[in-house]
């Protein structure tokens, strides 16, 4: 089995968070609570992130397939 890299545990450990604030707020919502606003724009943070990486792998992977 090929031991993970530094960057893909990081993202892992983004994405974990992502959804756990993502839960929060909805849970909040659905407490009835009125949610922390800091929630949403942690968790677009943490997708633009994923997002960065994400089209950064395509743009790699299609470098490696033309030279």
């Amino acid at each position: 089995m090929k031991p993970i890299s530094l960057l893909d545990s990081l993202r892992v450990w983004a994405a974990v968070t992502g959804v756990l604030l993502v839960l929060g707020y909805f849970g909040a919502l659905w407490g009835g609570a009125e949610p922390s606003q800091t929630l949403p724009m942690l968790a677009a943070a943490i997708c633009g992130f994923e997002l960065f990486l994400y089209a950064q792998d395509l743009w790699l992977k299609r470098g490696r397939r033309h030279g």
